[in-house]
Order: C-alpha cells, then structure tokens, then sequence
C-alpha cells in the first residue's frame, strides 16, 4: 500500500514538472514570438535622413543584414529577419536596386520592397540642343549614377556603347531616363542611344521623299540645326524648309550655331565678323553642306521639323529683334535686308534696356553694306541665321 501511495506522489510530480516545463515553454514561445512581431513591425532605428539601401547582384539577405548594420541599424538579429524573409517569400528573392529607409520603415516594409522590386527611381533628363559636352558635364552631376564615363574619350565611349566609330554628337534622344541607384551613365546613354536610333528610323521612314537629304545621318545633321535655330517651336518646319532650298540651290547654309560649335569651348558668347570669315569643318559661311556630324542633340519635333520642312519661297532670316524669339524671312537678299535694318533698330533702341546682344556678327556686317549695294537675290547672307 505504502509503495502505491509513493509511486502516485512520484507520478503527480513528475505530471507537475511537465506542466510547469510547458507552461515555461509557452510563456517563453510567446515572448518570442511577441519580440519578433515586435521586430517585424517596428521602425527601423540607427538611420540618418535621406538613407537608402542598395542590392547589388549577388548580395545574399546576410550580406544586406550587414549593410543595414553598417548604416546604422541595430534592429533584428539574422536569425529574425532570415525567418522573417522566408515567412514573406523573400528569402532568396531580393532583386537588385536601390531601397528608401525612410523614417517609420519596417524590416517587413523593406523585405517587401525588396522582393517586389520597388526600388527608388532617380530622374535624369537630356534637354533639347545639348551638345555632347552639356550631356557629360550633367552626367557628372548625376545623384547616385556610377560614373564610368568620365575617364573615356569620345571613340572609347562610343566603342563602350557598342557604336565604335560613330561620332557622339546628336545620338541620343532628349528625354527623361528614371534609372535607379547602382545603375552608371553607361546604362543611362545605352538607353538614350538606342531611342535616337529607334526615333531617326522613324523620322527617316516618314519623310518627304523629295527631300535633299541623302541619309539618316544628315536627317540627324539637319534636325540638329533646326534644333539650334528654333526661337520658336513654330518655325522649325519654316526654318527646315529655308535649310533646303538652300542646299537645292547650291547655296551655303550660313547658319550661326555651326560656327559657335565650330568654335567650340573658346567660345564666349558672342559671335563676330571674324568667326564667320575663320574656317573650321563646322563654318557654314565658308564651306558648304551640312558640317560633317550634328551639332546638337535634337529632339522629336526637330527630327519631324527635318524630315518634313515646310513649302515657301524664303531663303533669308533674322532674329526679329522684340524678344519674342520669332525670325523674319524673307525670299530675296533685298528683303532680307531690310529685315536686318529692322532688327538692327530694335537692337538699339533694347541696348538701354539690358536686352542680350543677338546678332553682333549681323550688326558688324550691316554697317558696312548699305542697302544701294545689296547683292543679287542668289548671293548667300551674312547673318542669314540668328
């Protein structure tokens, strides 16, 4: 009797350490499993404004862990946010890009992010009428884009680009590209590259079959002037369509924006007699053509403008001289000049009013010509461009 009663109480101990181990256990799987909500959930602490996290290719979710840790972030151990990302489906799928850490982010917030890809964009625009040095110089300012372009001439970028041989100038599309952190200027111009070419197809397909021009590439060659010369978006097909005839005729393009490329960074913002006399590749009022390569990067409605110039009889234009930024055309040289004297009275009477100066060259040469010795209609302008 003795001994049952011995074995009951050993029985009834033993029933009560393992309630009490289970009820430990419960009590200590709740306070871990509140602690890892509590780590799921809660703002990311340790972190400067305006952080962000970057996934490269081939980070694993450890190598992220010791990125955030080196940002500053103290939240979670490897062993919660490894159970975190494989409860989220995350695990093993985070996709390259650059993260926010904004104030207020979570670890499930951030591997949500990172598993679907929402990563932070950064905007980058080409404006119409860069030239290719514009385009490196904002290159170089670019936030968060690697730079890998900065240390290459203008033959070894194009090679980078897998356009060896081609000339830079003009072959890249004005246009906003959004790339994200981690991306370089190389991925940025591959881009823009290809939609000039996919825009130059199309402008080129689309043209006026009678047009002068024989190529895609002078297609490019023409819209980058027009680009250049356009006051107003109005008149890029008038301005084309003057380009034309002009090359139809035989008669030199005289446009002022080739000689400033011509002249490159010497160039001080005004342009003068003796520009126009100095010979370069690029001078219109001594060699005629189109300049051996853009000079510019035009944009969709100056590659329509070329592909498609406007009918009419003018051959001549000035800058109008009202800071409207409008041209005044004209079909023979005797017109032309007197749209000169007009530009040249308005020129004067805006001196006193801080207007830019526009035009010195046209200037120059108008006061040594007077209007009873005015050249025949088929002589080329001086000035014929603003």
């Amino acid at each position: 009797m003795a001994a049952k009663e011995k074995k009951g109480k050993r029985g009834c101990g033993c029933l009560i350490v393992i309630v009490l181990l289970l009820a430990a256990l419960a009590v200590g799987g709740g306070w871990a499993w509140q602690r890892y909500l509590g780590f799921a959930d809660a703002p990311l602490r340790g972190l400067a404004p305006d952080q962000s996290l970057l996934v490269e290719r081939g980070d694993s979710l450890p190598t992220v862990v010791r990125k955030l840790r080196a940002s500053g972030v103290e939240v979670g151990e490897e062993l919660e946010w490894r159970l975190l990302a494989k409860q989220l489906g995350a695990a093993g799928r985070l996709q390259v890009g650059e993260y926010s850490l904004a104030p207020g982010t979570s670890p499930r917030a951030l591997l949500v992010a990172m598993r679907d890809g929402k990563v932070v964009s950064h905007r980058f625009v080409i404006v119409d009428g860069w030239n290719v040095r514009d385009l490196r110089t904002a290159l170089a300012r670019a936030d968060k884009l690697k730079q890998q372009a900065a240390q290459l001439d203008d033959a070894a970028l194009m090679k980078a680009l897998g356009k060896g041989g081609q000339h830079p100038e003009g072959r890249f599309l004005p246009e906003t590209y959004f790339y994200t952190g981690g991306d370089s200027d190389l991925d940025v111009l591959k881009r823009a590259a290809a939609a000039m070419d996919k825009a130059l197809a199309a402008s080129w397909s689309g043209r006026d079959k009678d047009s002068v021009l024989k190529t895609p590439y002078e297609l490019l060659t023409m819209a980058s002037i027009v680009e250049k010369e356009t006051g107003v978006p109005a008149e890029r097909a008038q301005i084309a369509g003057l380009f034309e005839r002009r090359l139809k005729l035989g008669m030199r393009l005289e446009t002022d924006p080739t000689v400033i490329y011509g002249i490159g960074s010497a160039y001080d913002g005004n342009i003068r007699k003796r520009d126009l006399q100095t010979d370069t590749p690029y001078n219109t009022y001594t060699r005629a053509g189109l300049p051996p390569t853009p000079i510019a990067m035009p944009g969709l409605a100056a590659l329509k403008a070329a592909a498609n110039p406007a009918p009419g009889d003018a051959l001549f234009f000035v800058a109008a001289g009202d800071g409207s930024g409008r041209s005044l055309f004209a079909a023979t040289y005797a017109q032309h000049q007197a749209n000169v004297r007009l530009y040249l009275q308005r020129y004067r009477q805006n001196q006193g009013r801080g207007q830019p100066e526009e035009g010195k060259a046209v200037l120059e040469e108008a006061a040594e010509t007077s209007p009873a010795s005015a050249a025949p209609a088929a002589r080329p302008a001086p000035g014929a461009s603003r």
